[in-house]
């Protein structure tokens, strides 16, 4: 039985175990064999009659739960097995509490610690109420874009005429006539008055992350914010304003507009609010969205490539995107932004974790020499791109006279261009096949 996130194997018994048995618990359960060595090869333990009457008092007292202990026997050598099963109560042990995450025991504090508190009663951070808010501080017309979006994507059809605390109720964004967190970041005017950190700041970046040209901080309510934010883009920040009715790479927009729309949207919805903003850089060639905020348990990088479970950090928040029309149900978010840019002729946008959070870049198109060379390619075809920043076009033969190579292995090297959609082919084959520059290089 190999070591993993359920399984801990230890020599001999230390009362520090504790925060292991407590991790577990809080988790979704878990054993530990005292007597077995790394590898899980029983090597025996030594009093192993006083650790079966021990170990469970220990554990009942220092942590008020129950645990089974086991006494087993493999080759005349004794070990113990302590199983452990999850609660559904947070368990702390000398008022700390402990979380068991992969293989690892980490000791829950901050926004972590409340986060996990919430869940264990059931509930998450956006569905907690302020009762400071107070109805007069919604804004009419973000409810009136939620109605419209709510009866246009008929998920919610007749609600055109639905008095506000009646809407808000079986949203269930009050609870005894009380404004939840959700109902304050979707529809407030400024919900920056109950969370400081609730708006998105954009940077303009030279060719280093440390070359910051200039920023700029958008405020409003969750609603509205995309729409606000790819306007400031727009006049601000992009060489090529993103428009909807882009279809086709190079025509109008700089980025798909829904490739855009729906990073901005998965970071609104699965950030964390008491933690930083979200930031948006921009770059000659590229546009980063950043939220903080990590992946459920379970969800991987490359998860996100594929259909996968929609578990949002905030639920209430994404069901009033789903219902108003703006999302998307069903883990399909980051699909559809990989699918729009690659529609659009553009690179696949890279999905990372990074700095505590998650991370969206998507490519334009536009490329700097140092970039090319960390995609692989050879020395041959990095010199032919920077030649044809200047010539436009090269044909297979010009190609094998400017590299002394044979007409093979010409072709093989700009139709790999070509399948990168680095360079457009004429079409024709042989000597006469050419080929014309379709990305930009700096």
């Amino acid at each position: 039985m190999p070591e993993d996130q359920n399984i801990e194997w230890k020599l001999s018994w230390r009362d520090e175990y504790l925060k292991w048995v407590c991790g577990f618990a809080n988790a979704k359960g878990g054993k530990i064999f005292i007597g077995k060595n790394d590898d899980g090869n029983v090597l025996g333990v030594e009093n192993s009659q006083r650790l079966l009457e021990d170990i469970p008092n220990k554990i009942q007292n220092h942590l008020g739960i129950i645990a089974d202990v086991n006494l087993h026997e493999e080759e005349g050598k004794h070990y113990i097995e302590i199983d452990v099963i999850p609660y559904d109560v947070p368990i702390s042990y000398h008022g700390k509490y402990y979380y068991r995450s992969g293989s690892t025991k980490k000791e829950l504090t901050g926004t972590s610690l409340n986060d996990f508190l919430l869940r264990k009663a059931g509930k998450t951070w956006d569905d907690v109420i302020e009762p400071q808010a107070k109805f007069d501080g919604l804004s009419d017309d973000a409810i009136k874009a939620f109605k419209i979006g709510a009866t246009k994507s008929k998920r919610l059809p007749n609600i055109e005429d639905e008095g506000i605390e009646d809407l808000f109720e079986n949203l269930r964004l009050t609870e005894n006539k009380q404004l939840k967190r959700a109902a304050i970041l979707s529809f407030y005017k400024d919900p920056k008055i109950f969370f400081p950190n609730a708006y998105i700041k954009i940077g303009k970046f030279g060719k280093t992350d440390d070359d910051l040209k200039f920023q700029e901080l958008i405020e409003g309510n969750a609603f509205q914010l995309t729409d606000q934010v790819i306007d400031i883009l727009n006049k601000k920040f992009l060489t090529s304003p993103i428009t909807y009715e882009g279809l086709h790479r190079g025509e109008d927009s700089e980025y798909p507009y829904d490739a855009v729309q729906e990073a901005l949207l998965n970071a609104i919805v699965h950030r964390n609010y008491s933690g930083a903003p979200i930031q948006i850089s921009v770059y000659n060639n590229k546009l980063v969205v950043w939220n903080e905020g990590l992946l459920p348990n379970g969800l991987t990088e490359d998860d996100l490539k594929v259909k996968h479970p929609s578990r949002p950090k905030n639920p209430l928040l994404a069901d009033i995107f789903f219902k108003g029309g703006l999302i998307e149900a069903w883990g399909r978010g980051t699909i559809k932004i990989i699918n729009e840019c690659k529609k659009y002729g553009l690179p696949e946008p890279e999905i990372k974790i990074i700095g505590g959070g998650i991370s969206v870049t998507m490519y334009n198109g536009i490329y700097n020499i140092s970039e090319l060379k960390n995609l692989g390619l050879n020395q041959r075809q990095l010199e032919v791109l920077e030649y044809l920043v200047i010539n436009k076009i090269i044909t297979n033969k010009e190609y094998t006279d400017k590299f002394k190579v044979s007409r093979n292995t010409a072709s093989r090297d700009l139709i790999d261009l070509s399948n990168r959609k680095f360079l457009k082919s004429s079409g024709l084959k042989g000597a006469g096949a050419s080929y014309e520059l379709i990305i930009k290089v700096l």
